[in-house]
């Protein structure tokens, strides 16, 4: 069964500092990592990786914007953008790449060429999204009352 959202962060899923995820994250929408994810990610719309972040493995969506450490490559179907302090330790396949001052980037570069957005699409196909509940839900704990003596 599949349920439609509606509003400006409808698909927003985020793993949040402290949280250590193991295995693969799937998304339609986007993913934001602040946390730790030891395994692929694959959104759809965007994937965001925070300053505190740390992905060891592969990226694979239409958008992603590294301000952490990726350890895998990363296959983004329009654009990719390098935060300054981010490392990306991995191949990079897209169509336009943003590389700030300070970003790093330790493997092969492949982009411009719209075949190449195809190959990063293809890429992302060939290993298709499971149908689930949204990856990671954050709930908040409730806080507790004093005890009165």
């Amino acid at each position: 069964m599949k349920m439609e959202q509606k509003g400006s962060d409808a698909n927003l899923s985020i793993i949040a500092i402290g949280t250590t995820l193991t295995g693969e994250v799937a998304t339609a929408g986007v993913v934001k990592v602040e946390g730790v994810v030891d395994g692929n990610v694959r959104a759809d719309k965007q994937v965001l990786i925070a300053k505190s972040a740390l992905v060891e493995g592969d990226l694979y969506t239409r958008e992603a914007v590294v301000g952490g450490r990726v350890l895998g490559s990363i296959y983004a179907e329009e654009r990719v953008e390098v935060e300054p302090g981010a490392t990306i330790e991995g191949d990079i396949i897209t169509k336009r790449l943003l590389v700030q001052e300070g970003g790093n980037v330790n493997g092969s570069i492949q982009m411009g060429d719209a075949k190449l957005a195809e190959a990063a699409k293809a890429k992302r196909a060939e290993h298709p999204q499971q149908e689930a509940a949204p990856a990671v839900r954050t709930i908040p704990l409730k806080q507790k009352t004093p005890v009165r003596r």
